[in-house]
C-alpha cells in the first residue's frame, strides 16, 4: 500500500457498540462516504452489454475442439455472436413456457452453453439455479422440489441424470440438451412425460418473432446458488442482481484506485472451477465487464495444465488445493534433483523471497535462469494470480509470487456474501491476511466469550467476522429459520469465521467459531489450521486431525504422497511394497509420525497441538466418495464417521 494510504478505516457514523469493533471498510471508500453498489448498469445483462461495447468486437468464448479423443485449438465466439446466440435461447425458452422469475436449472461442467444460457436469464429475468453432481440425488431433487423447477438447461449426460430422476420431479416440463438430443433420449423423455428439446432448436425457434424481454431490475433474483455445506440438505443462497453488480462495481473500484489489477479485454481467462459456485461466476461477471476472453477447459480436470499450455491465459484463478499440489512438486523435484541445481533453485528462491519484502515479485536474472520452467507449466503468460474457497498457507503464497514474478491476490468470502468479502491489495507482497474488505461492505469484529475472542483483544481486536454491504445475501429460499441465524435484524451476515484486524488494518482469519473442540486438560483446538501445516510436508497430500474434550491429546488419518513415499520406500527396503501395503506397514507409520511430528514443532506447532498417533489411509478423499464439498472442504463428519474406529484403536494405543 502506498505511503499516507489507509488500508482499511473505521466507519465514522457507526455507533459504538459493547461487545463488539467497529465497522472497518476499504480504506479507499473513505470512513464517511456511500459504500460502491449499483452503478450504471441496473441489470447483468446490462453489465454484458458494457463487455460488449469494450471488446470492440473481440472475442469472448473458447473452447477446444475434439476430434476422435484428440482436443485441438481453441476456437472463439465473439460478444457480438453470444449476444444474438442468448437473444434467440431466452427468446426460445419463453416460447416453452418459461415465465419471468422462475427458475432454470442449469447442470453442466463448465462450457459455453453454460455462460450462454446465464445470460439468456438475465436478459429474460429467469433465475438461474446451477445443479452439480456432487451434491448428490437427494440434494438435486430436493433443489428441483423447493424450486418447483420446470426447465433445466443440461448437457445430455446429465439430462440422463434428471430423467433417471424424473417421477421425483413432479413440476419437471422440459430439458434442453445444450450438445444436442439425440433420438433415444427424446424418446425416453416423452415416455416420462417430460420434453427433450435440444439447445440449437431452441436458438433456431426463438430467432423468429421474439417476445420483448421484461426489463430485470436491480433488486430481481439472479441466481439462486445451493451451498453443500458439510452436513444435512443445501440452503439456497438467493443473490440479487445488485448483489452481482455491487460486487463488480467495487472490483472496479478497487482496480481504479490502484488496488487491484487493471484487466482489460486483452486479458484471457481459463474457466475450471465450478460455474456452478458463485467463485466463478463472480470472476466472470468482471471479466465480462472488462471485455475480457474467457476460455474453458475440456472438462478433465487430468488434462488441465494441457488446456493451460494451449490457451496460454494471463489470468489464473484456483484454490489451495490445486496451488499446494504445484507447491508440493515443485519442491520434491528440487529435493529429488539435488546437487547444483538444488543450490541454485534455493539461492534464487532466498533472492526473491528477500525481494518480497521490498515488494518486488520479479528479479531480471532468476526469473529467467531459473523460474521459467515453473512458469511455462501454466502457459508463461500469466500475469496476475487469484486463490480463494479455502484458506491456503502464507509459504505458499510466498511460493507463488516467487516462482511465477506475478500479482497474487488472496480472497475470502462466502455464497452469502457473493463470495467477495476481502481481499488482498496490489503491491502488498506480505502474507498471512486476507486482504481489506471490498469497497461493496464493512466488517466488524463481535466478541466470543466462550473462546476468549473479544474487540478489545491486545495487541489486536479479534472475534467472529460480521459483514453487512451489498454483497450480502437476501435471504435463504423458503427458510426463514435458517436466514435469521445468519442473518442479524440489523442486516449484519455472521460469518462463523474467527477474525483479528492486524497492525495495517488487514483482516486475518484465525479460527471458525464451529470447526474448534477443547481438550480435556482446556487447550482450545483449530484442527484446520494443524491440517494445513502437516499437508505442507512432502510426505503428506491429505490430514485429518481429531480431538475431543474426552482426551488430552490429538490423532490425525493420513493420506500419504503416494509418489514421495513410494521414493522413500525405495531407499529403505520396502520399494516391493505396493502403496496400500505401505500404508499397513507399522515402520511406514513410525517414520510419518516422526516426520510431521518434527515438522510441527519447526512450524510453531505447540506441543498439545501436534498429534501422538496416526492411521495410514491409502485412497484420496474426493468429492466423488463425499468426503469434500464441492468446493474442497473437507466433511469433517462424514470423516469421523467413516474413521470411527480406527481413532477408538489409536486412543487405545496411546493409553
Amino acid at each position: 500500500m502506498k505511503p499516507g494510504i489507509e488500508n482499511t478505516v473505521e466507519n465514522s457514523a457507526a455507533p459504538t457498540v459493547p461487545g463488539e469493533g467497529k465497522p472497518r471498510r476499504n480504506g479507499a471508500v473513505g470512513p464517511d462516504a456511500p459504500l460502491i453498489g449499483v452503478g450504471e448498469s441496473k441489470s447483468l445483462y446490462e453489465n454484458f452489454l458494457v463487455g460488449v461495447k469494450a471488446s470492440n468486437g473481440g472475442a469472448y468464448l473458447g473452447h477446444r475442439t475434439i476430434t476422435n479423443g484428440v482436443a485441438g485449438p481453441y476456437v472463439w465466439e465473439t460478444y457480438t455472436e453470444v449476444k444474438t446466440r442468448l437473444a434467440n435461447l431466452g427468446s426460445g425458452l419463453v416460447k416453452l413456457g418459461l415465465e419471468p422469475y422462475k427458475p432454470l436449472g442449469l447442470f453442466s461442467i463448465n462450457r459455453p452453453e453454460w455462460v450462454i444460457g446465464e445470460l439468456a436469464s438475465y436478459l429474460y429475468g429467469f433465475a438461474t439455479v446451477p445443479l452439480y453432481d456432487t451434491l448428490g440425488t437427494d440434494a438435486i431433487r430436493y433443489i428441483c422440489t423447493q424450486t418447483e423447477m420446470t426447465h433445466v438447461l443440461a448437457t445430455s449426460d446429465k439430462a440422463a441424470t434428471i430423467l433417471d430422476n424424473s417421477e421425483h420431479l413432479k413440476d419437471l416440463k422440459y430439458i434442453v440438451v445444450m450438445d444436442g438430443a439425440d433420438e433415444a433420449l427424446i424418446k425416453r423423455g416423452k415416455s416420462l412425460g417430460v420434453t427433450v428439446v435440444s439447445m440449437s432448436d431452441v436458438e433456431k425457434s426463438g430467432s423468429v418473432d421474439p417476445p420483448a424481454p421484461v426489463g430485470t431490475k436491480p433488486e430481481d433474483v439472479a441466481t439462486i446458488c445451493y451451498t453443500s455445506g458439510t452436513t444435512g440438505l443445501p440452503k439456497g443462497v438467493v443473490l440479487t442482481h445488485a448483489n452481482i453488480l455491487a460486487q463488480v462495481n467495487a472490483a472496479d473500484h478497487m482496480s481504479k484506485t490502484k488496488r487491484f489489477y487493471n484487466v482489460t479485454k486483452d486479458d484471457l481467462h481459463i474457466s475450471y472451477l465450478p460455474l456452478a459456485h458463485v467463485f466463478e461466476r463472480m470472476i466472470q461477471a468482471f471479466l465480462v465487464s472488462r471485455g475480457s476472453k474467457i476460455g474453458f477447459y475440456q472438462g478433465d480436470t487430468l488434462k488441465l495444465l494441457d488446456d493451460v499450455a494451449e490457451l496460454k491465459p494471463t489470468i489464473f484463478v484456483s484454490v489451495p488445493r490445486l496451488f499446494n499440489r504445484i507447491y508440493d512438486k515443485v519442491w520434491s523435484g528440487v529435493k529429488a534433483k539435488g546437487g547444483v541445481a538444488a543450490f541454485l533453485f534455493n539461492t534464487a528462491y532466498s533472492y526473491k523471497k528477500a525481494g518480497l519484502a521490498r515488494g518486488t515479485v520479479t528479479h531480471w536474472l532468476w526469473d529467467r535462469l531459473v523460474f521459467g520452467g515453473v512458469r511455462s507449466k501454466l502457459g508463461g503468460r500469466v500475469k496476475v494470480m487469484l486463490t480463494g474457497s479455502a484458506p491456503i498457507a502464507a509459504d505458499v503464497m510466498d511460493f507463488l509470487r516467487i516462482c511465477f514474478s506475478a500479482d497474487v491476490y488472496e480472497g475470502y468470502g462466502q455464497t452469502e456474501t457473493t463470495a467477495g468479502l476481502t481481499l488482498t491489495t496490489m503491491g502488498d507482497t506480505t502474507s498471512g491476511h486476507v486482504g481489506v474488505p471490498f469497497s461493496s461492505g464493512e466488517v466488524k469484529l463481535v466478541d466470543i466469550p466462550g473462546m476468549n475472542y473479544t474487540s478489545q483483544d491486545k495487541p489486536y481486536p479479534r472475534g467472529e467476522i460480521c459483514i453487512k454491504g451489498h454483497q450480502v445475501f437476501r435471504e435463504y429460499y423458503k427458510d426463514a429459520e435458517k436466514t435469521a441465524e445468519t442473518l442479524d435484524k440489523d442486516g449484519w451476515c455472521h460469518t462463523g469465521d474467527v477474525g483479528q484486524w492486524d497492525s495495517e488494518g488487514r483482516l486475518c482469519i484465525i479460527d471458525r467459531v464451529k470447526n474448534i473442540f477443547k481438550l480435556a486438560q482446556g487447550e482450545y483446538i483449530a484442527p484446520e489450521r494443524i491440517e494445513g501445516v502437516y499437508q505442507k510436508h512432502e510426505l503428506v497430500a491429505q490430514a485429518f486431525v481429531h480431538g475431543d474434550s474426552l482426551q488430552a491429546t490429538l490423532v490425525a488419518v493420513i493420506v500419504p504422497d503416494e509418489i514421495e513415499l513410494k521414493r522413500w520406500a525405495a531407499k529403505n527396503n520396502l520399494g516391493d511394497k505396493s502403496f496400500a501395503e505401505l500404508c499397513r506397514n507399522e515402520d511406514v507409520k513410525k517414520h510419518i509420525l516422526q516426520q510431521i511430528v518434527a515438522f510441527g514443532k519447526a512450524n510453531d506447532l505447540k506441543g498439545f497441538e501436534n498429534v501422538k498417533n496416526i492411521h495410514l489411509e491409502s485412497e484420496l478423499w474426493s468429492v466423488e466418495n463425499d468426503l469434500f464439498t464441492p468446493t474442497f472442504k473437507l466433511k469433517r463428519h462424514p470423516v469421523k464417521a467413516k474413521y470411527q474406529k480406527q481413532i477408538d484403536a489409536m486412543y487405545a494405543e496411546i493409553q
